[in-house]
This record gives C-alpha cells, structure tokens and sequence, in this order.
C-alpha cells in the first residue's frame, strides 16, 4: 500500500514539474473570438470558432504551428462582412492573413503593425477605408501586400519603402492620393500595382512633394 502511495506522489509531483503541452494562448483565442464577434457570418464558416474550447488550433480556417500557436487566418471567399479590430495583433505568430473577397469595411487597424512574422496580407476586394496604415513599415518580414479594390484614400506610406522583403504589392482601384513612391522595392513594382486611383505618377524627388494633391 505505501508503495502504490509513494508511486502516487511521485506521479504527482512529476506532472507538476513538467512543463504542460504549448496550447495556443488564452490570447489567441480571444483575439479570434473578438474578431468573430465584429463579423457577421451568413454562411457560418466560423460556425467552429468556439470559445470555450481552449485550443483555438482545433477551429476551421485557422492553421497553428508545431507549438500550437496560430501562423494563419485563411477566411478569403467566405462572404464575411464587419470590421476588423486592434484585438488582431495579439496573434504575434501569424504569418499569414487572408481575408480578401469579402465585405468587410471601416478602417484597417494600425495595431496590424505589431504583427512581426507576417509574411502575407491580403485585404483586397473588401470595403475597407481610410489611411494605408504607417505602422505597415514595421512588418519587416511581409513579402505580399494586396490591398486592391477597397476604398482606401490618402497618400501611400512612404514608409513602406523601407520593406526590403516586399515582393508584390496591389493598391490598384482605390481612391489614393499624392505621388508614387520610387525608393527601395518600389522601383520595380509594375504600373498596373497603382493604377485606378487619384494618384499623380511617380514621385519627382526635389521637384514634387509626395502628398502633391492629396
């Protein structure tokens, strides 16, 4: 009988010590639980997204990494609409953001900056309005940026040029202002990136301010 105890303690005392399976973090889950709650969800794709479930990895549309922290958000085509909120920046994993084709509107948060393994955001075909955020020149990592057709308005960041992974960027059919940027990757981004806008052509440094009719 002591035995058994002793073997009993020991076990205890063992599960304490360990450290316990990486889950995703309370976090993470109330990150996605507060952008369910802006959304409204006609098709019920995030009908998954349960929030008592602790391990947001087990809902649909969400991909985790091998320490069950969440690297993507895949609600592209899902006839969502709402708003996004600051709340997303607390998934400090993710990698990869798609939210295009959707009916999602109001501005896109600054708080996105924050998100520093990004390697993908793709925004495009929704409603959204307002500023390019600044913050994006934080996302040193980011390699896509689609934006195209929303209803973005002011002049593009001139801090995005200092992105020098930026592989592809879309600002197509928005309502922006002011000059293209011609620093860092953007000197080889094609004309079709920029078109359909209010934008003056291609900064002329010395010449022209970057916000000329804005």
């Amino acid at each position: 009988m002591s035995t058994s105890i002793s073997l009993s303690v020991l076990f205890l005392l063992f599960l304490l010590q360990s450290p316990l399976p990486s889950l995703s973090t309370n976090s993470e889950g109330n990150a996605l639980h507060a952008l369910r709650t802006r959304l409204s969800d006609p098709n019920n794709v995030l009908q998954s997204w349960d929030p008592t479930l602790v391990n947001s990895c087990t809902w649909f549309h969400v991909t985790c990494d091998s320490n069950n922290h969440v690297i993507r958000l895949d609600l592209g085509n899902s006839n969502i609409s709402g708003s996004l909120g600051p709340e997303l920046a607390q998934l400090t994993h993710l990698q990869y953001l798609e939210l295009y084709n959707n009916n999602i509107n109001g501005k896109i948060p600054e708080e996105l900056g924050n998100l520093k393994n990004l390697i993908s955001m793709d925004l495009y075909d929704n409603k959204f309005e307002g500023n390019i955020p600044k913050s994006f020149s934080n996302l040193k990592t980011l390699k896509f940026l689609r934006l195209n057709n929303n209803k973005l308005t002011g002049p593009i960041p001139r801090e995005l040029t200092h992105l020098k992974n930026l592989k592809i960027l879309d600002v197509s059919n928005n309502d922006l202002c002011g000059t293209i940027p011609v620093d860092g990757s953007f000197g080889s981004f094609p004309a079709e990136s920029f078109e359909n806008n209010a934008l003056n052509g291609p900064e002329l440094k010395g010449l022209v301010p970057y916000d000329f009719g804005c």
